[in-house]
């Protein structure tokens, strides 16, 4: 049980208002921050619904605060910064080309692609600057926005209350999923810790030349 056991049981150590709060901050940031897993985050406050550990409607508003929070704040950062400045930056998880692309999407959808924001992992918050660099109205993307978040959560933390509730069953399950990921993760890092030294060598190698 790598990983799974350590952050239940650290979760259900904290009072349950530390735990909401966590649950909307963990969903702002992954909003913001792509590669952070917040909905992972919101999956384990559903599962100490499950448990009976923590209120539906606690978790479901801290969870929709957070996202909505999290992309109204990109969607005014497209807005300020306009749309210049993200193709010049280039940024990695606000690419100039994930820009032009969602460009595009917009130009057919229009605001019916910020209702599916959120059933769009990995492109949700780049969705949110484009939405802002392309100036729709703030009402109705919050309105959209609102909605996605609403749905998406719903599905998501009944998803987990069911495992919090079936628990016997799925733990063997989940725990596999965990460490297939962290594996992932950890590969991930060492190829680029690798990639890192064999530039740096080859940087030194060309100096001393």
């Amino acid at each position: 049980m790598w990983g799974l056991d350590a952050i239940l049981e650290y979760l259900q150590s904290l009072p349950n208002s530390i735990i909401y709060l966590l649950l909307g901050i963990s969903a702002f940031i992954e909003n913001v921050f792509p590669p952070i897993p917040g909905d992972t985050i919101t999956a384990f406050g559903a599962f100490l619904v499950g448990i009976k550990r923590l209120n539906f409607w606690g978790v479901y508003a801290a969870t929709t605060v957070g996202s909505l929070s999290g992309f109204l704040f990109l969607f005014y950062l497209g807005t300020i910064m306009g749309r210049g400045f993200f193709l010049r930056k280039d940024y990695r998880f606000f690419s100039a080309g994930d820009i032009r692309k969602a460009e595009q999407w917009f130009a057919k959808y229009g605001y019916y692609l910020v209702i599916l924001n959120r059933f769009l992992p990995g492109i949700r918050s780049v969705i949110a600057v484009v939405a802002g660099i392309s100036g729709l109205r703030a009402i109705i993307v919050g309105a959209f926005a609102l909605l996605s978040c609403l749905v998406w959560n719903v599905l998501w933390i009944s998803g987990g209350y069911f495992l919090g509730t079936n628990w016997d069953i799925m733990r063997t399950r989940l725990s596999s999923i965990m460490m297939h990921y962290n594996t992932a993760l950890a590969g991930v890092g060492i190829a680029l810790a690798l990639v890192l030294v064999v530039r740096w060598r080859l940087k030194r190698n060309k100096r001393k030349r």
